[in-house]
């Protein structure tokens, strides 16, 4: 089952914050993540794990050391919240 993408207003700040920079690695990193997110959300790579206490419901993965995509998951659409920072 293949899962949609949907963009917060401020992911999608942040996807245009990465463009600006033309910081390619982190731009590729991004894309591999969201279409690796878009087969398996809950497992693969860039270490998934579930958020606790009031990000309950929420996930994030490494984009690198300072970096996460946050997002959420209901029926077949992946909500991204999300592109930078560490929650």
């Amino acid at each position: 089952m293949s899962f949609s993408i949907e963009f917060t207003d401020t992911a999608l700040e942040d996807y245009n914050f990465w463009k600006k920079t033309n910081n390619t690695r982190i731009l590729n990193k991004i894309k591999s993540l969201l279409a690796n997110m878009q087969e398996t959300p809950f497992t693969g790579i860039g270490q998934p794990e579930a958020l606790r206490y009031e990000l309950s419901g929420y996930y994030s993965r490494r984009i690198n050391q300072e970096h996460r995509i946050v997002y959420t998951v209901e029926e077949s659409t992946i909500y991204v919240i999300q592109l930078r920072g560490h929650y």
